[in-house]
């Protein structure tokens, strides 16, 4: 993308040019975006560890929940003593941003469901002979108190329901709105504008959600809810969005490249 283009994509979000330019410097900073010169011009793509952290978020934010679960558990013990306080740290939120819960002091667990991603997170830090990993299932016979029992303690869902329901309160009119007048043929920007606001406040509460199987959920959760609503937002305004983004970020007519296919998977698929 070049950063004339990111500019004036921003500038509706009240981002004038030198928040755009010092937020897009701090993402070269760390390692997200890579930069390109061209006289005067500069264009930005995902670096290599940019793309994978995106991919994950992707997945997460677009993908539907998966309700099936089978009862087993992946879990995790890293004593204090097996790494450095920063290796520990970073381990940690790695397997927080995977969805473990803390059961105790260097051990975390999640509901085991489709891809396990500790193969990739024990490479990534080196940690392979350093903690221990397994995978566990309850067996009432046993007489302890289930890994299911620990649901309430491992992860804090009383704030992530309330911030879930916030958000329901804050876009819950905007889909009806956006119906009523007929997004269909609605205003390009205004589908763009609006349709990232609600992805952007979507995902600061969904990125911090384990996104447990249903059958360890208050049957009132919220999250399912939220979700519907970002799906229909967007499979009714995506057309209109996207020939904004196009517009904006190529204003002499030279196409964008197409989007991949992950792309029309969104929210179960788009047309």
């Amino acid at each position: 993308m070049w950063l004339a283009g990111l500019i004036r994509l921003m500038a509706p979000f009240g981002m004038n040019e030198r928040l755009v330019r010092t937020s897009v410097f701090r993402l070269v900073r760390d390692g997200w975006l890579g930069a390109q010169s061209r006289g005067r011009r500069s264009r930005y793509r995902l670096t290599r560890e940019g793309a994978r952290r995106f991919d994950q978020a992707h997945h997460r934010i677009y993908t539907p929940p998966n309700p099936d679960w089978d009862g087993d558990w992946e879990v995790v013990l890293a004593p204090p003593d097996t790494a450095g306080p920063a290796a520990r740290l970073n381990l940690r939120d790695e397997l927080a941003w995977e969805g473990f819960g803390t059961l105790a002091a260097g051990a975390y667990a999640r509901p085991l469901h489709g891809d396990s991603a500790l193969p990739r997170i024990v490479s990534a830090l080196r940690l392979e002979s350093r903690i221990t990993v397994l995978r566990a299932k309850d067996d009432p016979s046993l007489g302890g108190a289930s890994l299911a029992a620990r649901v309430g303690t491992a992860w804090d869902l009383a704030a992530l329901a309330a911030d879930y329901r916030r958000f329901l309160a804050r876009f819950g009119g905007v889909i009806d709105t956006f119906r009523a007048a007929g997004a269909e043929n609605g205003d390009p920007g205004q589908c763009f504008i609006v349709r990232t606001l609600l992805i952007h406040a979507f995902r600061r509460v969904l990125l911090r959600d384990p996104q447990l199987p249903s059958a360890l959920l208050p049957l009132d959760w919220p999250g399912a809810a939220a979700f519907a609503l970002c799906r229909d937002f967007y499979r009714l305004t995506h057309k209109r969005a996207e020939m904004h983004l196009a517009a904006t970020l190529s204003p002499d007519g030279d196409p964008l490249p197409p989007a991949n296919p992950e792309f029309y998977s969104r929210f179960g698929g788009l047309d």
